[in-house]
């Protein structure tokens, strides 16, 4: 406020009942009136984050709702990929804070659960030799039913047929074209193969590593609404923590070569990696999940368990309804 004044150009003080007149009036000034800005600034955090590009152009879907964000991704501008990973994961950390709720109707909000990878182009293959897209449609199915379960009756599962790199763009189109709200990506995870140890399993030769292991959570920076991105995020990272489960964090680690990425969040494990087609270029927010990985011959187990889809759909069912409901936003999980 020194500043302010001295950058005023007045002179010399004003006469003394002119400062008598001036402390009435503040006194007189409603309270609503003197708080509504202060009230925003808190709720909308005190810092402003690095600008997120900008939405395409096509219309904004009704159901879609507009949500403040407090967590601030990044303390400057978005820089490079590589320029993240050079910083180390704690630098790359934002404050985890709980969202503000998101006001909208569970009836009429639509998740698209994209199963990852398709029939014909696989994905991974587990250390048992079962393919990674068989894993992502019965956990995206026990999702979707979890999901309807909980009144979020315009939830639909996305599977897509065809060739890897040609599949990809059918999921953003087909996205877009089903007006969703969010956008969730259900994979299970593997290592690059230089890391893979032989074994035999049933007579067949095969392959596994069990040095790691974990779910994790991706985002990308460039998607047109990478806050919101972020928030459900962190929201299905922390619920997969709150059932107990261990994120992977072999991706900061040098030995992943080109696929070490930046860690956002370090204490629950959501990640950035621009360079995905379906985080990248779909018009609504959009997040990726490895459930865990089938590389692992422990964790293939689980991930072939019952048991443990309905672990984790019940973590994904719970974050949907902290980001949509405002009940679950104030007071958590029941």
């Amino acid at each position: 406020m020194t500043r302010k004044f001295a950058r005023s150009g007045l002179g010399a003080w004003p006469g003394r009942r002119t400062i008598i007149a001036a402390m009435a009036a503040l006194v007189l000034l409603p309270i609503g009136a003197s708080e509504a800005g202060w009230l925003q600034d808190m709720f909308k955090g005190s810092s402003q984050p690095g600008k997120s590009p900008k939405r395409v152009a096509s219309p904004k879907p009704a159901s879609l709702p507009k949500r403040a964000i407090l967590a601030k991704p990044a303390a400057s501008p978005k820089p490079h990929t590589a320029k993240l990973a050079a910083l180390g994961p704690f630098a790359l950390n934002p404050p985890v804070s709980k969202p503000v709720a998101t006001m909208c109707d569970p009836a009429k909000f639509r998740i698209v659960l994209d199963v990852g990878h398709t029939a014909e182009s696989e994905g991974a293959t587990s250390a048992r030799n079962v393919p990674e897209f068989n894993f992502n449609l019965r956990l995206a199915q026990r999702i979707e039913e979890k999901l309807k379960a909980a009144g979020f009756a315009e939830t639909r599962l996305l599977v897509t047929r065809g060739k890897a790199r040609p599949s990809l763009a059918k999921r953003v189109a087909a996205a877009d074209n089903l007006h969703a709200s969010l956008f969730l990506s259900i994979h299970h995870d593997s290592v690059p193969d230089k890391l893979l140890e032989s074994w035999e399993f049933e007579g067949r030769k095969s392959h596994f590593s069990d040095r790691f292991s974990g779910y994790s959570v991706w985002v990308s920076r460039d998607n047109p609404d990478f806050k919101t991105s972020f928030s459900f995020a962190e929201l299905v990272a922390k619920e997969m923590k709150a059932q107990g489960l261990q994120y992977a964090k072999q991706y900061t680690q040098p030995i992943m070569g080109r696929y070490q990425h930046p860690l956002l969040d370090k204490e629950t494990g959501v990640y950035g990696h621009d360079e995905l087609v379906v985080l990248r270029t779909t018009r609504m927010p959009a997040v990726l999940l490895e459930a865990g990985s089938i590389i692992n011959r422990d964790e293939e187990l689980k991930m072939n368990s019952a048991e443990h889809r309905n672990v984790i759909s019940s973590g994904v069912t719970a974050a949907v309804k902290e980001f949509c409901e405002p009940r679950w936003a104030i007071l958590g999980p029941l």
